[in-house]
């Protein structure tokens, strides 16, 4: 016989199992994405659920809700997301671990990847142990958020393609982005002279950051100033190839970084092929590379934060109801440092 009280346990037992998501079931504009009650996520072996308290918000996740490339959609999902949940960068409290997990228990505050077909705008979320690291107790789940992919670029395209070392003139071209905010600090950091492109209105922000000069795109071409570079991260592409060589070091390196989502079916591809086949011949290098969630990444990106040597600049917070908009203001291309969601303030 089924009770009241046996009922009120089965409900609490269903709400216990259930959480607020931000959700799109298909791909479109900002507007596909939809607040709303559906499963928490369950953990295998090696996995951890964490309780999300911040997400960051990047530019590849207005990629994904849009599913641009075309190219990329078998990995994304061909007629819709494979994971309807968007975001990648998590930060949270531990709520439980999987089998097998040894770096973390239940109540630890962590943040890292939760994965790069998403799952991160959500009160809760499925990461592996191998893509989390422990929260410097100086930051807020907001400041630790803003890291995991942006911070992991910033550090792949200066300290190990880029190879930047002291006394090295490093130019970043998009310095007041989520990427161009790291890799300003990681480049000064390294005991480079940094020079920041920006716009005017982000001059004195990138200034403060550290960087040893900065230039107003919209009154200098920084490719016409006579200056050369031993590494060069370009954010933007608003410059030719040609353009970038005539200013880079005999021996100096380019990352070119754009993410060139107005050619709907590659992207930046075609420019980075353009890259390879310009730069084949000479002592001028260009390297590529996909941002890697490993671990050793984020341990560094943590010590960097521990010792106050980087720190994240946010330029909005948003409530997880509020997602949307988020990611459409992402999509702009006109954010100053970053933008996060915030989990604990959801509405419904």
């Amino acid at each position: 016989m089924i009770t009241t009280k046996t009922r009120a346990r089965e409900t609490t037992s269903v709400q216990l199992a259930t959480m607020k998501a931000i959700v799109q079931n298909q791909y479109g504009t900002s507007e596909v994405l939809e607040l709303r009650d559906i499963a928490k996520p369950e953990i295998g072996e090696g996995e951890v659920l964490v309780r999300v308290r911040a997400a960051g918000v990047n530019p590849a996740d207005w990629a994904i809700v849009g599913g641009l490339p075309y190219i990329a959609r078998p990995l994304y999902g061909m007629g819709k997301p494979k994971n309807p949940v968007r975001g990648t960068d998590v930060a949270g409290e531990v709520e439980a671990v999987g089998a097998g997990v040894t770096r973390f228990r239940p109540g630890d505050q962590v943040f890292g990847w939760s994965g790069r077909l998403g799952g991160a705008f959500a009160e809760y979320a499925s990461v592996a142990e191998d893509a989390l690291v422990l929260k410097p107790a100086k930051l807020t789940f907001e400041q630790a958020a803003a890291v995991p992919m942006a911070g992991t670029v910033a550090l792949l395209a200066v300290r190990d393609h880029g190879k930047v070392q002291a006394g090295q003139k490093v130019l970043v071209n998009g310095a007041s982005g989520g990427i161009g905010t790291f890799a300003v600090q990681i480049a000064k950091s390294l005991g480079a002279e940094v020079t920041g492109v920006t716009s005017t209105r982000n001059v004195d922000m990138v200034r403060s950051i550290g960087a040893d000069e900065v230039i107003d795109y919209t009154k200098v071409d920084f490719t016409r100033t006579g200056q050369r570079y031993d590494f060069i991260l370009d954010n933007v592409a608003n410059r030719s190839l040609a353009d970038l060589r005539r200013v880079l070091a005999p021996k100096g390196t380019l990352v070119p970084n754009g993410g060139g989502f107005e050619h709907r079916w590659f992207a930046s591809g075609g420019r980075l092929i353009a890259a390879k086949v310009s730069f084949a011949f000479g002592s001028q290098s260009v390297r590529t590379f996909i941002a890697s969630s490993k671990q050793e990444n984020l341990v560094a990106l943590a010590k960097f934060l521990e010792a106050g040597k980087i720190a994240p600049v946010i330029d909005r917070t948003y409530l997880l109801s509020e997602a949307a908009d988020a990611v459409r203001y992402v999509g702009k291309g006109h954010a100053r440092g970053k933008v996060v969601v915030s989990i604990s303030g959801v509405t419904s």
